[in-house]
Order: C-alpha cells, then structure tokens, then sequence
C-alpha cells in the first residue's frame, strides 16, 4: 500500500488532477467547494494498472493554508508536483518545492496541468525549461515532467502508467512491528463511535488490538479498520488507515497526536535536531527564537537553542535543542519543517537525531557537537540493523562484517538487537556468529508472502494437503538452506505444518463438499464390490474427478501401488499382512501363489509386488519374492 500526495500553487489544478485519475474529488468541505481550494486534507484513491492500491493526499496550496499542507505530505511515499502550464512556476510552487526537498520525499513527478490553456509546444517548451532550472539541486532534479489536461483527459493514462513505473522503482515501507499512526483526522460516526485517520507507518495493527493515544496516554481498542473505503482485518505500513476505536471519546483525540500500541513511543518536550535553513531565508536565526515545529501530524511552538554557533544564516546547517511548547511522539530519523510564526515563513528542517535528550545542553560544549555528529551516524544498533536489512538472510558473522563496528561494539548491539526483536535468528544461537538470521521487516514481509501463497494454493486446490515443499521453494526464490531455515521456524511457531512434503496452514483440512461426498460413496461401493481387483486410476478419476481421487490418496483412504492401479487402505494393509504371513511360513512366494492368495489378477498382483520390492518389505530372488532382512 502506497501513498502520494501533491504539492504546488493554488488554483493549478491539484484536485480537479486527483479526479480525473482516481475518479473522486478530494474537496470534501462546504467551504473549500465553494472557495475552489482545498483548506484541509483531502483524499482519493486508485488502482494501477499492476493491481497495486494507491491513495493520493490533496494538499493545501494557498499560502495562508500551506500549514494544513506540511500535516499531510510526511507521511507520503511519492510527490505530484503540480504546475499549471498557463502560469508556470509560482511562488507556492517554489515553497512546495523546498518541503519536499526538506522532506526527502523519497520519489517524484512533476505534471504540467491545463496542458489545454496552453497548447503552443514552444509555450510548454519554455515553462519545462524554466521548471528544469528551479528543481535543479532538489530531491526532484531527475524527475520526469508530464503534459496533461484534465478537462479533456490527454497525458492522464501516461501518468497512471508514470506512478505505476515510480512505485515499482521504491520498495515497499519496512514492517518494524511498533505501528504509528500520525493522526490527521478525528470524527465521529454515529452507531461506531471514535474514528481517527492517518498513514501508518513502522508496523501494523489490527481488528481487537489495544491501542494507545499519545501524548494523553489515552487507551482504547481498535473496532474497526478501513483503507480506501474498504473494510479490512488488518493494516499494513503505508497505507493510508482509518481507525474506529472504542474506550476514546472524540473530544479526547486532536490532530498531531499518535495511535501507536501501549508502550512503544513515549511523548517529549525537547528534542535534538540536524537543520538547513532555506537559501532564500528572509532573516537570520537566532538564539532562543520562537519557531513552529512541524512532524508527522502535529505542529507545535518551539523555542530554538543553537548549538556551537551564535545565529544561523539562510542555507546553512547547524544543530539545534528544540523546547516544545506542546508534547508530541517523534522518533529519530524523522524528518521536520521549521517556519517562522510571524510573519509566516518556512525556514528549514532536517532530520531529528536524539527524540529524548537528557537534558539541556551547554551550547558550545564540543562533547556535545560530538555526540550529536555520531547520533546523526546512528547508534551502533541502528548500524548493525541498517546492514542486516541490506543483506537480507544472512549469517551473523556477515551482518557485523558489513557494519564494520568494531567486535566488542557489534556484539552489545546485536545483543540488542536479538533482545528487541529486531533481528530474527532463523536457526542456531546467538553465541555462534555462523548462525543465520534477518532483520524483522525482511521476516515479517516473508512470513506474510509465505503464509499468502500457502492460503491462495488451499483457495484454489481445496482438496490437496498443502503446497508442495518445492513449488513453494520456487516461488519464493530463496535458497535452500534460507528456505529450510525460514519453514522449520514458520513450523516451530506452530504458524504451518510440514507434512509428507506438503506445507499447509494449521488446521487446514481436506473436506468434500456435497455433490462430491456422493462421489466418493459410488467410487467406494466399487472397491467394495472388488477388493482385490479395483477400478483403475483413470476409472475412479472419470467417476469422482482427479482431484477428489488425489484427495483421497493423499488423505489415506486410497493407496496407490502402481501408475494405474489402487486399493483402500484397508484391503491394502490386509493384503500386505496376508503376504507377510505366508512368507513367514514358507520363507518364499512366487508371483502366481500370490494370486491364488488374494484371489485376483496377475496385473494387480504385479504392481503390488513390485510396490513391496520398492518400499523394503520384499526383495526378489529370482521368480521367487522373500521377506527382506
């Protein structure tokens, strides 16, 4: 589940964009219908072309708006940067522009909209040229420019194409199990009580799950979820989640607070932070301004501490202890806007690197600016963790080689890590670096994908045990000591069954429906009628179909000793004993004798003689069969 949201200039066409390629316009306001812009958040949603579930958050564009607009573009995972081809870059534009480079938006399109106001080539021409110049130095220096028009539909199924191809290009957000939920929206619905909106990030939650509201510490449980309108049972990181929780009232719940699990995040007052201000900063920073702190969803007053330097001027970069007015939940390596509350002004941002300092700290104390520059590094378990997603499964000895941490360093943080559950060991011990493990999010995306297949091959072959072991080895693509590894952990947690080469899900069990159970009874009068002499497989797959013929072989009920012939198990089990016991008595059997024995044909007796060769009760000597030793 990915989500996208729009940046740029007020009246460029941004919602009236978001109708024509998800069908839905995102103003849900009187005031924004009647005013033509969008003031709050609005929302739509598609679905590409691959199947794949995109929401698109519409964001304010209108400079006396552009506040509601940073609550609403942190959370996304592609920017539409939006530029009416008529008017060309604006001030709006370039404000947009400057967040999401602050941001790190992590992938882009630029659209040149109303395409249809402007026809002349050499026109759009000079407004792509001139677009090119502004995104230059920017996250979307490289991002492609596309013609469209929303009245009239051109360039609108080159760019569904265009996102499809962007999203494809990024991987999927990481399932760190410790769920935050941002929260954009609250509301209420009569009958249901509490809803909260907002895109989930860092783990997932589910239907029944206990909730925690920071930073009120308020408890509830989730009653209910939905994506794009669509009920679901559980929510994924990424996708763009509304939340109907029990236990919370509406009054209790604001925009800017956190849905996260109890326990996992805890509020602060004072946070550390990397920051770049603007190039075109009207003013210079200084100690102890009053700035306004955006991350996430929330918004608060800050007062801004300078580290190691008496003011901060326009495109520099410096550390600074931010004191929050209100508290808020952040984590490091969230990214954050500062603007200037008067007059309004976006300054900067950057990237928090320590969300709970101890305390204040003396400004120009060098172990400080330090500490500070090897937070920004990341910790030792942030190291050790970032090379165990880059390699995947892998052994231990090589995840703290690619951390290059030194011995003593690696070993307390992969100790931390195992603690935490950050990293998953797939077989062996901790004390034995040739033990193989992987990062949770690579655990969690694998579990997942493995328990999907295994469920969609029970959908579409409800009669067979399971997945075959080595169908699934292939889909999967790993290699055999991971995949060994992976299932024997999956069976160890009781989460699948691994059974005669067939891995299915726990409780999993071959049922027959009416019309087949009717079936099954006629096939079995005949090998009743005829023990010893039963239909042939291709006989009993005519008369019950070939899956219901596997199910019962697979199950027990049939034994198959040949490519042709079968038994039930219970006359096979009773011939068997019949040979055993003759053999016992006269040390041989010819293949005739048998025959005589059971009665029947030399075709079943032969297939069953050579099926007792080939499994070890008997060995041939010459025209004679003996009980092997």
């Amino acid at each position: 589940m990915r989500v996208i949201g729009t940046a740029g200039h007020v009246d460029h066409g941004k919602s009236t964009l978001i109708e024509a390629i998800t069908g839905t316009h995102p103003d849900r306001l009187k005031e924004e219908k009647a005013r033509e812009m969008t003031i709050e958040l609005g929302f739509g949603w598609l679905t590409l072309p691959n199947g794949e579930e995109v929401g698109i958050v519409d964001v304010p564009g209108h400079r006396d708006f552009i506040e509601n607009m940073l609550s609403g573009i942190g959370g996304i995972d592609a920017a539409l940067l939006v530029i009416a081809a008529d008017e060309g870059v604006m001030p709006q534009t370039k404000e947009h522009l400057a967040i999401l480079d602050l941001l790190q938006i992590p992938a882009g399109l630029i659209v040149l909209t109303k395409t249809d106001l402007a026809s002349d080539s050499g026109w759009l021409d000079l407004v792509e040229t001139d677009v090119r110049t502004v995104v230059s130095g920017t996250v979307l220096k490289d991002t492609p420019i596309l013609r469209v028009s929303a009245r009239n539909g051109t360039g609108i199924k080159e760019l569904i194409s265009a996102i499809e191809k962007l999203l494809q290009e990024k991987p999927a957000r990481p399932d760190l199990n410790r769920p935050r939920l941002p929260i954009d929206r609250v509301f209420t619905i009569s009958g249901f009580g509490t809803v909260v909106t907002g895109t989930l990030s860092d783990g997932h939650i589910s239907i029944g799950d206990e909730v925690e509201i920071l930073p009120n510490g308020l408890k509830g449980r989730i009653r209910g979820l939905q994506t794009h309108k669509r009920k679901e049972e559980r929510a994924v990181p990424g996708s763009r989640t509304a939340v109907n929780i029990s236990g919370v009232d509406t009054e209790q719940v604001r925009r800017g607070d956190v849905l996260t699990s109890p326990g996992q995040y805890q509020a602060t007052r004072r946070i550390d932070v990397h920051f770049r201000a603007l190039k075109d900063m009207s003013k210079t920073i200084q100690h102890n301004d009053e700035v306004k702190f955006f991350v996430g969803a929330s918004e608060t007053m800050a007062t801004a501490r300078l580290l190691g330097m008496e003011e901060l001027g326009a495109g520099e970069e410096g550390w600074l202890q931010l004191e929050l007015r209100e508290p808020l939940v952040a984590v490091r390596g969230d990214r954050y806007i500062l603007r200037r509350p008067s007059p309004s002004e976006t300054l900067g941002g950057g990237v928090v690197v320590d969300h709970q300092p101890k305390g204040r700290h003396k400004r120009f104390d060098t172990d400080v600016l330090k500490s500070l520059e090897s937070l920004a590094q990341g910790s030792p378990a942030d190291i050790l963790l970032e090379a165990a997603m880059a390699l995947q499964a892998a052994s231990l000895k090589e995840m703290i080689a690619k951390s290059r941490l030194e011995s003593t360093i690696a070993e307390s943080a992969l100790q931390e890590l195992l603690a935490t559950g950050q990293i998953v060991l797939l077989e062996g011990d901790a004390s034995n670096t040739d033990s193989l493990a992987i990062a949770l999010p690579h655990w969690n995306t694998l579990q997942e994908k493995i328990l999907q297949l295994v469920e969609a091959h029970h959908k579409q072959y409800p009669l067979r045990r399971g997945i075959p072991r080595e169908e699934l080895k292939s889909k999967l693509k790993l290699a055999l000591k991971v995949f060994n590894a992976v299932l024997s952990l999956l069976v160890a947690r009781h989460a699948l069954l691994d059974q005669r080469g067939a891995v299915s899900k726990l409780g999993h069990e071959i049922r027959f429906n009416e019309q087949q159970q009717i079936k099954v009874q006629t096939l079995m009068r005949k090998f009743e009628a005829n023990p010893y002499a039963t239909p042939s497989l291709k006989d009993c797959q005519a008369e019950a179909g070939e899956e219901v013929v596997n199910a019962l072989i697979e199950s027990g009920e049939l034994t198959s000793v040949s490519a042709d012939v079968i038994f039930r198990k219970k006359d096979y089990d009773e011939m068997v004993e019949r040979i055993r016991t003759a053999l016992r008595q006269h040390g041989q059997i010819t293949l005739a004798e048998v025959r005589d024995l059971l009665g029947t044909t030399r075709k079943y007796v032969q297939a069953l003689l050579e099926h007792l060769d080939g499994i070890g009760v008997t060995v041939r000597d010459g025209d004679a069969r003996k009980l092997r030793k």
